[in-house]
């Protein structure tokens, strides 16, 4: 596959310069174009991509997938004919798009939202947000640097019970601000707290090669992967592999932790230790894993107990109480008590509307890092098989060359 990245970028940097004139977004802030419907383009059009094609306020002029059969599903399901493209550089490239949806496998969506950041489009992204933690703030300086508005596709922040505690996260939020559990927290995710780590996508071990179907660009699929000879297991199920994604930790891990996150306020900063319970992974195939502990500099904790190991465990707990499942504590009146305090700040929820008024999403590029951060951390210690202590503030891990040389992954040659 022929790739010339680097060219590509100028043309990107060229094509920003020219948008004085049609796109909404290069407008200034606050500018209202003539139709009150933003414009996008979906990259990726599996079940992900597939799922939004009708979003409120919005309409889709292109799509892109190096599967041209799910591209032709994609598109049939539209009303009106649209653009299609095998090559996502081709639809940053469009000059009537206000946005792009990232719904590819995870090994892409850095790339592609870095770059649609630098092609002056506004991103939604599904999680995890990158496949790295270098590659995560690399996509916080740009989409800043282009003033662009990134939404990151999870929703707990904004409405509907928090999973199987059954209750809203802005009320855990308020009740942490209170202080009324005490301080610091530990806040553990297990399925005795309400949420499942379920092993069914399991990468292979052994993986023969087969032929490429006619119908799939298998080398464009890979990308900034390395190359590794074609199986369909490796399509159909590559969160099972380090490569594309990391198993049910990338699946879920970022839906689970973002809220908890913002429910302990460490959206500005990361863990100081990550340490893993799990057996030695294979090189290439996601593996299982027991227990994952995070812990922050002020002693918090985030335990992800697959297994269920403390069976007994709240979903919170601090010096002066604890919380269960249905807002129930060992605290008396926990509720009488938390009316006294003030809800959390309003955010803006609706994406359309930052976008048409250039306002920072609640799920945006800075807070969506650091819970990826999270994601990632966890991953890296599953792969070595140890616990790694980690500087939020320089991104890096102490003392531990290892881990640091997977701070980023490599782009294989074309992609570099």
């Amino acid at each position: 596959m022929p790739n010339h990245r680097r060219e590509f970028l100028k043309n990107i940097a060229g094509t920003v310069v020219a948008f004085t004139i049609l796109p909404r977004h290069v407008l200034g802030r606050g500018y209202l174009a003539p139709s009150d419907q933003l414009t996008r383009g979906i990259i990726g059009t599996g079940i992900a991509g597939r799922q939004q094609l009708n979003y409120p306020g919005t309409r889709v002029t292109a799509l892109c997938d190096v599967d041209q059969t799910n591209l032709a599903q994609a598109a049939a399901m539209l009303d009106k004919k649209v653009r299609t493209f095998d090559d996502y550089r081709h639809l940053l490239l469009q000059k009537d798009i206000d946005f792009v949806h990232i719904a590819t496998p995870p090994h892409w969506h850095g790339l592609m939202a870095t770059e649609a950041a630098a092609a002056g489009k506004d991103i939604w992204c599904e999680t995890p947000m990158t496949h790295s933690i270098a590659e995560g703030r690399q996509l916080v300086k740009t989409v800043q640097t282009y003033d662009r508005i990134f939404r990151l596709n999870m929703n707990h922040r904004i409405e509907g019970n928090f999973y199987g505690t059954n209750v809203p996260v802005k009320k855990l939020k308020k009740l942490v601000s209170s202080g009324i559990l005490g301080w610091p927290l530990t806040i553990t995710l297990g399925p005795q707290t309400g949420f499942s780590w379920p092993f069914s996508n399991l990468g292979l071990t052994s993986l023969p090669a087969q032929p490429v179907p006619a119908t799939l660009n298998y080398n464009r699929w890979l990308g900034p992967a390395p190359f590794k000879p074609y199986h369909i297991n490796r399509i159909q199920n590559f969160r099972g592999y380090w490569d594309y994604g990391g198993g049910v930790l990338a699946e879920l891990g970022q839906q689970y932790l973002d809220p908890v996150q913002f429910i302990l306020e460490k959206d500005a900063t990361s863990p100081v230790e990550v340490t893993v319970q799990a057996p030695l992974q294979h090189p290439d195939a996601v593996g299982t894993w027991q227990k994952i502990t995070f812990t922050y500099q002020d002693g918090c904790k985030i335990i992800l107990d697959a297994a269920g190991m403390d069976a007994n465990a709240p979903f919170m707990s601090g010096s002066k109480g604890k919380l269960y499942a249905d807002f129930k504590s060992d605290l008396p009146e926990l509720e009488k008590q938390l009316a006294n305090y003030p809800d959390p700040p309003l955010a803006v929820t609706d994406f359309v509307t930052a976008v048409k008024e250039r306002q920072t999403f609640v799920t945006n590029e800075e807070n969506g890092h650091r819970s990826c951060t999270l994601v990632n951390m966890g991953k890296i210690a599953l792969q070595l098989g140890r616990s790694l202590q980690f500087d939020p503030e320089k991104e890096t891990f102490l003392f531990d060359e290892g881990a640091n040389r997977l701070l980023n992954k490599p782009l294989r040659s074309t992609w570099k």
